[in-house]
């Protein structure tokens, strides 16, 4: 049923843009006839109007994945650099919380392992919300960041590399077969502020896929069972993930793999001094306003993103 309600609002949003877009045609032509300059650029402001719209309900058309309409996790994990690029986890993990804040999504944390000194090691979020998974899933990749380090003392320009991962949720109308044998259960004391069970018992539950060395790991629930079904669920997102990767790899005939957290292999450039430059690397959007972006301003790159999609997957077929 909300299959059906999805192809019906399309499908009247689409007759109803042909209607308007005649009726306008239809106005410009009797105006032009008359003479009547205001009615031709009522009739226009319309049609421009018309087209902003069917640009938006093309993007919107492009989260038609299997799982796009789903809830989603992301994960980031700070790459070779030390407190720096911990740091810079931390920032990318605030920058993709702002934007599902921004619109209206419910985050959660379920995992994270804190710095040294300051940022974190890696972080589990769930994005809950309609077409998190479609907007979030070009956002896979490595992400590197230019700055004057706040860490050196002697004020040196660093560039940093972390990664950023998503998988969407699977719902009940997946089934995803996980054998007993084929699991490696590890519980450990949760990081936290402490509390009455946080610190205390061995809460936290980390799962092991052992054939595919797939880890998953939750601690943000108060009870072991119910971290180990929270654990659960995200192990059978990730091996679902999995398999959507491979789909995808045969219909573009290219693999997508994950690859090292540095040079070479990232898909943004976040920098912040000599000079100020947000660039995707796929797409080539470039914006010259970082701390926006980096306030969750993301929008822009995720749309050329889809619309990338899209033509290579017009391409394949």
């Amino acid at each position: 049923m909300r299959e059906r309600d999805r192809l019906d609002k399309a499908i009247a949003n689409v007759r109803r843009m042909e209607g308007e877009t005649r009726a306008n045609v239809e106005m410009i032509e009797l105006a032009q006839e008359e003479g009547d300059q205001s009615l031709i650029d009522e009739a226009e402001a319309n049609l421009k109007a018309l087209q902003a719209e069917a640009g938006k309900m093309r993007l919107e058309s492009l989260l038609s994945g299997e799982a796009d309409a789903n809830n989603c996790y992301l994960e980031v994990n700070a790459g070779a650099g030390g407190t720096e690029a911990q740091d810079w986890a931390e920032m990318l993990a605030r920058m993709y919380m702002r934007w599902a804040q921004q619109h209206g999504y419910k985050v959660s944390y379920l995992e994270e392992s804190a710095g040294e000194e300051a940022g974190i090691k890696s972080c589990t979020v769930k994005v809950d919300g309609p077409n998190a998974y479609g907007w979030l899933k070009t956002e896979s990749g490595v992400h590197r960041l230019v700055r004057i380090s706040p860490f050196d003392g002697q004020a040196r320009r660093h560039t940093s590399f972390s990664s950023v991962w998503v998988y969407p949720e699977v719902d009940d109308t997946i089934e995803i077969d996980i054998q007993d044998k084929d699991l490696r259960v590890d519980t450990y004391r949760a990081s936290g502020a402490g509390g009455q069970h946080v610190n205390k018992t061995d809460s936290a539950v980390r799962l092991t896929h052992l054939p595919t060395g797939i880890a998953v790991a939750c601690q943000q629930e108060r009870s072991q069972h119910q971290n180990r079904a929270k654990a659960m669920q995200m192990l059978k997102a990730r091996l679902y993930e999995v398999e959507l990767q491979k789909r995808e790899a045969e219909k573009l005939a290219q693999e997508a793999a994950k690859t090292d957290i540095g040079w070479g292999h990232q898909i943004r450039s976040y920098v912040l001094q000599p000079y100020q430059l947000v660039k995707d690397l796929r797409t080539n959007v470039e914006r010259t306003d970082p701390q926006k972006v980096l306030d969750g301003d993301l929008d822009e790159f995720m749309a050329a993103s889809l619309a990338a999609r899209l033509g290579q997957d017009e391409k394949a077929a």
